[in-house]
């Protein structure tokens, strides 16, 4: 059993323990031996060139026909107690190893990163995390590690960085950290700029107006391009040339593309600016295909050239903010500040030559290349500056279809009104045209007669009889214009019972037998709407039966009236032969027939008349569309024969 004193010593052991794997898992290496040799196993020790220098190393690149030069680094390092071995064992981090090497403990192999070859080019820009074998690390003894950094002859400046040795579960949080800003996101950047330009390029093709959304799409893509170059870290030499050609175009393409949507969001219009960007974007590719071994100084030389482009665009960006004066558009200059800053401190990265500035000491070390971060949010600036457009112009166009809407309801209650008003004052016409219709009937129908009738009383030239006969017409006639005018009924139908009823008597009483077949459904032919039509109608049919009645042997007459379509026919038939007519109300003066014929041409229609020893037929038809207008009483010049 345990006594309180020895669970004391325990865990002030256990935390001994504990604090001396956190100060072995914090182990830095800041200094170590370098030695420029080629070989592929470490040298010695006591090999001459052995000189300590302090990391992170800087130094110009290697020089000489080889294709590549190795510098070897060593340094010791004392491994953990025996009783203070961390789980997971122990590993060596290298942030960096951009042209691949070796890692040696001990003397022995433990890890290889590719190197550049005569048939096979690498760009590594990953972390590398090597766990050292348990059966190699000495426990509380010195260790010697031995890196090999391999350099292409091609880069302008090698680097190596600051070495960590620890505890793998300590040095992991700082491996998968790095891995994740320079590597995965790097690949989720590509295939989202890929996606994005893809689907705004789409819109940009389907609306060629929208200026902004081609260069953005263009803008996503360069970019998802240019990304590549930390994905893409092993190539096939002859294809290494092309790719690098493909980088440093989409590289200054971005940024060329960048200047152009300031311009166009400035609504700055200045074609010279844009042929010498254009110009200026060709030129580094160009000189690539033209000289590849020109690559190193090209990218240097001409890449600097993209920083005053980069400040241009800038430039025109703030422009905007104080010309528009809005929120929204203090955001893309912002981003591009930010993208521009970033690019400033990638070019002195890539191409400082001492290892960690002065003033940037903590932080360059790290060489965390910042402008892929920046041009995503640049790029989301962006986007989200053409979605603000987008929403902005779905309002304005929102608020215009209802202004235009209840542009719409107003002027359609003004044409309603309007039409209301033409329907009333068109029924107050026809009202007008209706009393000046039956007017003009009266005057030339009845009232023309009817003054006939009173001079020839006055001078003593016609009998009781006669002038009874006279009335008789004369009441016939209005009784027809009355059921043919009639406002409360306006139906064919019902003038034409009423007008069948009276003659049915009159022949009656005349010993005819009158035949009436009738075949018009409801709704009459488009010929008889108008009641106007329905009376010279009425008024034919009169016509032909009053001849009958005049002219005719007591027998069958048959009337017909048939309607197929919309045209119309009317059949009144007598079986004849005439007997000599009867003392007639008035002298024969022949007008019947041409009255009857007048009115059917008034009417669009054609009038036949038959007349043998078999009877007499009156045809008379409409067509579906009559050629003109119901006759006006007017056309009567006179009483019938």
């Amino acid at each position: 059993m345990r006594t309180p004193g020895r669970r004391v010593r325990a865990a002030v052991v256990a935390l001994a323990v504990a604090l001396q794997a956190l100060v072995a898992a914090a182990l830095e290496l800041d200094r170590m031996q370098r030695l420029d040799d080629a070989t592929r196993t470490p040298p010695p020790a006591s090999a001459p060139g052995w000189h300590e220098v302090a990391l992170p190393d800087a130094a110009p690149g290697p020089s000489g026909d080889r294709s590549t030069q190795a510098f070897w680094y060593r340094a010791s390092f004392e491994g953990p107690a025996q009783d203070a071995s961390p789980d997971g064992g122990w590993a060596v981090y290298l942030p960096y190893l951009y042209d691949g090497g070796q890692v040696w403990l001990n003397g022995a192999l433990i890890g290889e990163v590719s190197e550049s070859s005569a048939g096979r080019r690498v760009r590594w820009e990953r972390p590398h995390l090597f766990r050292l074998p348990p059966s190699l690390l000495r426990s509380g003894a010195p260790n010697e590690l031995t890196v090999r950094a391999a350099a292409s002859p091609e880069r302008a400046i090698r680097r190596f960085p600051r070495v960590q040795v620890g505890a793998l579960q300590a040095l992991l949080p700082a491996y998968d950290r790095r891995l994740f800003w320079v590597r995965t996101m790097p690949q989720v950047t590509a295939l989202v700029c890929a996606l994005s330009a893809g689907f705004v390029l789409l819109i940009w093709w389907r609306r060629r107006s929208e200026v902004l959304y081609g260069l953005f799409g263009v803008a996503a893509a360069l970019w998802g391009v240019r990304t590549l170059t930390f994905v893409i870290e092993a190539l096939p030499a002859d294809q290494w040339p092309v790719w690098r050609m493909v980088y440093l175009a989409a590289t200054g393409g971005f940024i060329v593309v960048l200047a152009l949507f300031a311009m166009q969001l400035a609504r700055v219009e200045r074609p010279w600016v844009r042929r010498a960007l254009l110009a200026y974007w060709l030129l580094g590719p160009l000189c690539v295909v033209l000289s590849p071994a020109s690559e190193p100084m090209v990218n240097r030389v001409w890449s600097a050239g993209l920083i005053p482009i980069g400040l241009g665009a800038l430039a025109v960006a703030i422009r905007t903010v104080f010309v528009q004066r809005t929120v929204a558009s203090a955001v893309l200059p912002a981003a591009m500040l930010l993208a521009v800053a970033a690019g400033v401190h990638d070019y002195f990265v890539s191409w400082s030559p001492v290892a960690s500035p002065t003033l940037w000491r903590g932080w360059f070390e790290q060489r965390i290349f910042l402008l892929h971060h920046a041009a995503n949010l640049l790029l989301v600036a962006m986007g989200g500056l053409l979605t603000a457009r987008f929403v902005h112009a779905m309002d304005a166009l929102e608020d215009l279809n209802h202004t235009l809407e209840s542009r719409v309801a107003e002027r359609e209650r003004r044409i309603a009104a309007d039409f209301e008003r033409m329907a009333e004052l068109q029924r107050q016409n026809a009202a007008t045209e209706a009393r000046q219709a039956i007017m003009r009937d009266i005057h030339d129908g009845l009232g023309s007669r009817l003054f006939t009738s009173l001079s020839r009383v006055e001078r003593g030239d016609m009998s009781e009889a006669q002038i009874a006969e006279v009335l008789r017409a004369c009441i016939a006639d209005m009784r027809i214009a009355l059921d043919a005018l009639a406002p409360e009924d306006g139906d064919f139908r019902t003038a034409l019972g009423n007008f069948l009823f009276r003659w049915q008597g009159q022949l009656e009483e005349l010993h005819f037998q009158p035949s009436w077949r009738i075949d018009v459904p409801e709704g009459a032919a488009p010929a008889l709407q108008s009641p106007q039509a329905t009376l010279q109608l009425l008024r034919i049919a009169q016509e032909a039966l009053t001849n009958v009645a005049k002219h005719a042997r007591p027998g069958r007459v048959r009337v017909a009236l048939r309607q197929v379509g919309d045209a119309l026919t009317l059949e009144v038939e007598d079986e004849g032969p005439r007997s000599p007519p009867r003392p007639p109300a008035d002298p024969p003066t022949g007008r019947g027939i041409d009255n009857m014929r007048a009115r059917a041409r008034q009417l669009g229609g054609t009038l036949v008349l038959q007349d043998d020893a078999r009877g007499t037929r009156v045809r008379l038809h409409l067509p579906a569309q009559p050629g003109a207008a119901p006759v006006s009483p007017s056309a009567e010049v006179g009483p019938s024969a």
